[in-house]
């Protein structure tokens, strides 16, 4: 029963790196990542769809990402949904694609970007938080119900603890490795 608990918080504590790691693709680094637009939606024929899913996107070079929709009336749409997206860039339709040209970024803009991973990686920590708590209410109610011993009771809390400071040491890293990315020019 213990070890189910202690499970489920390693499988919720997983899912709550990975979706850090994917909240850090939407920062701009030095170089463009297409994934700075995943965020983004257009109206495709009345329902909002992702862009990636009715258009190419590409990183053409390092400051360039070029989106060619696949039937030409989006062109205006993606257009429209790019710059309602206050990305930072102004979208450029040559006919065919819609590109945008990033300018090299500037510091403030990186250290901007620094204080956001470290905000997103003090939402993860909330959420690693979140899971020991549920995980020691898991425990309480073994020990309430009479199911394990007071002692065993310990145990278990300390190995819970001892699994959300493991994770709270990987968030810090992912974050000191993020922060270390984005100030580099």
């Amino acid at each position: 029963m213990i070890n189910e608990i202690l499970d489920k918080q390693k499988n919720q504590n997983d899912k709550s790196l990975e979706a850090l790691k994917k909240d850090f693709t939407t920062l701009r680094t030095g170089k463009v990542n297409i994934h700075i637009l995943d965020h983004i939606q257009v109206d495709y024929y009345g329902s909002l769809t992702p862009l990636n899913q009715v258009a190419t996107v590409l990183a053409s070079d390092a400051s360039t990402i070029s989106i060619t929709p696949w039937e030409k009336p989006m062109l205006k749409i993606i257009e429209s949904a790019i710059a309602a997206a206050n990305i930072g860039v102004n979208p450029n339709n040559d006919g065919e694609n819609v590109k945008l040209f990033f300018p090299p970024m500037t510091r403030e803009q990186r250290e901007e970007n620094v204080k956001q991973a470290k905000a997103m990686g003090e939402k993860a920590k909330v959420s690693i938080r979140n899971h020991r708590k549920d995980a020691n209410d898991g425990i309480k109610k073994l020990e309430k119900d009479k199911a394990i011993s007071e002692d065993e009771a310990k145990k278990a809390y300390d190995e819970v603890q001892k699994i959300t400071d493991s994770y709270s040491s990987k968030i810090d890293e992912s974050v000191k490795n993020k922060e270390t990315e984005l100030l580099k020019v």
